[in-house]
């Protein structure tokens, strides 16, 4: 028996903590895989033999670089980039780009390690990686963002390729951004090819893209709902955020019958108990979009309840739609849910539930879908848009809504087989932590140490 063999999640745990110091959102990602993986790898000795969570919960390799841009007042800017390269055990590296205030190295961290099972999950081959810098195009012009994501590229050239790692977008990071990154790409490689998913149709994008992640995050919620004898018709949901998961999400909930009530921005949010219908949804999207505008706007125009600097939880629902950020649902916020009856809940946005809040959801036999299984449709179109680009063609947008719906499907599936319990509830968080586990360390135990 080797050492390795008497190590538990705490002693685990204590020994990540002190290798990655101060790094909480990191900390709190790992804790919710291994929580889950301990106890299903407790008599795997192969696992334990290679250390295999470990190995996953360090990166392959962290880049950090300064991002150097002049705005348009001629003053010199500089900024922070990386890049975490976590796991491409099944796959080159892949996962989004984030420009935000908020970006630093443990959030990048723990968002590749999610990116890491969620992509293993879709069932394509995609390693996982996350990167970004502390920029913030937000009351940028054109050609300062355009400037930014040139000197962002002419860094991050050196580490990504198709067959190496292929970033997309992410918050900060739309199809403005995409382009401008793709040209820089292009221009300092003089090649073409797949180094970028997320791209414009007129250059090789996909269909379904922006839809993707919100459209999968609610095919998720229904199939939840259907395990458990149930549908989304007739039900309220509460949905935060306002940008493309939130809003698409919104979308696929009302053609399923359901009725969404809320939405919000970093400002506040709206409760309109008419429900964010169609042509309140258009509204919603053209502030979002076109006119740049705060949904404080959508109150106004439509008599509904703004709450300023407040999040939707404390409304009343059947089901809840995190699609803001990470952390947005606290443990207080999981139990006023529980006790105004919330019965479903399906992470739209990366772990935007803290830990004590998923403990409590799971104790009181809400249906809970973690964001690497509920919010993994836009990767795995990502995924696909990659095969277009390496076969040189494009598919039809219904080819694509039935190969999401697919992979959704699956996703579901993989979590029942690993997550149903002794009394017929499933625990997602755990089918989603297992089945995401396996394929990686499966193909990590048949390379030997590498």
């Amino acid at each position: 028996m080797t050492a390795s063999k008497h190590v538990d999640l705490d002693q685990f745990m204590n020994g990540l903590k002190r290798r990655n110091p101060g790094e909480t959102e990191f900390h709190q990602a790992v804790y919710e895989v291994a929580a889950n993986v301990f106890d299903y790898i407790a008599d795997k000795a192969v696992y334990h033999e290679a250390q295999i969570l470990r190995r996953i919960a360090e990166p392959d390799r962290i880049i950090s670089f300064r991002v150097c841009w002049q705005d348009d007042n001629g003053m010199i800017r500089v900024n922070r980039g990386y890049r975490v390269q976590n796991n491409n055990s099944i796959g080159p590296y892949k996962g989004g780009l984030r420009f935000h205030p908020s970006v630093n190295q443990s959030i990048l961290k723990f968002l590749a390690f999610e990116q890491t099972f969620k992509n293993s999950l879709t069932g394509l081959p995609m390693g996982g990686a996350k990167g970004g810098a502390d920029f913030n195009p937000r009351g940028k012009s054109d050609n300062e963002v355009m400037r930014f994501c040139q000197s962002f590229m002419t860094e991050l050239y050196r580490h990504v390729g198709e067959d190496i790692d292929i970033p997309a977008g992410d918050i900060g990071v739309g199809a403005r951004e995409i382009g401008y990154l793709f040209g820089q790409w292009k221009r300092l490689t003089n090649r073409f090819t797949g180094v970028l998913t997320g791209k414009g149709r007129e250059y090789g994008g996909s269909p379904i893209r922006t839809e993707a992640t919100g459209y999968g995050t609610v095919y998720m919620l229904h199939d939840m709902l259907k395990q458990a004898g149930q549908d989304i018709e007739g039900k309220t949901c509460l949905v935060s955020g306002s940008g493309n998961v939130a809003t698409y999400a919104i979308q696929k909930v009302n053609s399923l019958g359901g009725k969404v009530i809320t939405a919000s921005d970093s400002g506040g949010f709206v409760h309109d108990p008419e429900g964010i219908d169609e042509e309140r949804l258009a509204y919603l999207i053209d502030l979002k979009t076109n006119r740049r505008g705060r949904i404080e706007e959508y109150a106004k125009q439509y008599g509904a309840k703004y709450y300023p600097k407040e999040r939707p939880w404390g409304i009343t629902a059947d089901v809840a739609l995190p699609c803001a950020t990470q952390n947005e649902i606290s443990q207080a916020d999981a139990r006023t849910l529980i006790a105004n009856g919330c019965q479903a809940v399906a992470e739209g946005a990366n772990m935007p539930t803290e830990q004590e809040g998923i403990h409590d959801f799971i104790e009181a036999k809400v249906l809970f879908a973690p964001s690497k299984a509920a919010n993994a449709g836009g990767v795995a179109i990502s995924g696909l848009e990659m095969s277009q680009n390496s076969a040189r063609i494009t598919w039809k947008e219904e080819e694509l809504q039935k190969l999401l719906r697919d992979i959704m499907g699956d996703i579901h599936e993989r979590c029942v087989q690993y997550g149903q319990t002794h009394d017929g509830y499933v625990d997602y968080v755990r089918g989603a932590n297992i089945a995401g586990f396996i394929k990686v360390a499966d193909a990590m135990v048949a390379y030997g140490v590498v």
